[in-house]
């Protein structure tokens, strides 16, 4: 497991849509599987889950990404854990697949200037 958080400042749809664009972009691989959306007294929560496949090593990993916005201010609280690009029952080797798909967000947020 792989895992990176960050509190930010900006428009929550804004940076959700770069976020996502980026991850997108990134792999031809890449698919968003699913995403959750809620808003509850003025906060605002997304999850999307993706799933990439490797052919160095003939497996998919996937990566989370959880944000949260402060009603009280523009603050941003953003999570992205990669999980499951191990090959084999108990070996967990992921040749970094989970660290490659973490760092997509990692890099995104920082050209974005956080």
């Amino acid at each position: 497991m792989s895992k990176f958080e960050k509190v930010v400042k900006g428009s929550f749809y804004d940076i959700s849509e770069k976020l996502h664009n980026d991850i997108s972009n990134s792999a031809v691989s890449i698919n968003l599987v699913d995403e959750a959306r809620k808003e509850v007294n003025g906060c605002e929560m997304l999850v999307r889950v993706y799933d990439k496949y490797f052919m160095r090593n003939s497996s998919r990993a996937s990566l989370t990404v959880a944000m949260i916005s402060n009603k009280d201010n523009d603050e941003i609280y953003v999570s992205a854990i990669g999980s499951g690009g191990g090959t084999g029952v108990f070996l967990r080797f992921d040749w970094g697949a989970e660290n490659n798909l973490v760092y997509l967000v990692e890099d995104s947020l920082a050209n974005m200037g956080y």
